[in-house]
């Protein structure tokens, strides 16, 4: 069986990114000894959210990408909302487009997630 999760985070609200990283533990810890992946694809006004100026996230971030999560960062979004590449937080990656990138792990077989 498939545990895989993608989770969609595109609100500028840190609220709901903590809701996010909630739903990634409360995930992990209910699939004790099973193989799997979760990757958190941000676009639209979330990618604002993944900078190290939200120190507080970043930190709580960094555990989580510590212990697998994969964070995916929407190129067109960062461009959008004017957010500097070096200015995001250690770990994240930078795809081109966060919907494309949504598409393609549903393909592979991951399960969508939009706290």
């Amino acid at each position: 069986m498939y545990y895989d999760l993608v989770i969609h985070v595109d609100d500028n609200d840190p609220a709901r990114l903590n809701l996010a990283f909630n739903n990634v533990a409360n995930y992990k810890a209910a699939l004790p000894g099973e193989d799997f992946r979760v990757v958190m694809v941000a676009n639209g006004p979330a990618v604002q959210l993944f900078t190290r100026a939200n120190a507080a996230l970043a930190e709580r971030g960094a555990k989580l990408m510590a212990e697998g999560l994969s964070i995916r960062l929407c190129n067109n979004a960062l461009k959008s909302f004017s957010v500097a590449r070096e200015d995001l937080w250690e770990g994240c990656e930078v795809v081109p487009a966060g919907v494309v990138e949504i598409v393609k792990l549903q393909r592979e077989g991951f399960a969508l997630l939009r706290p």
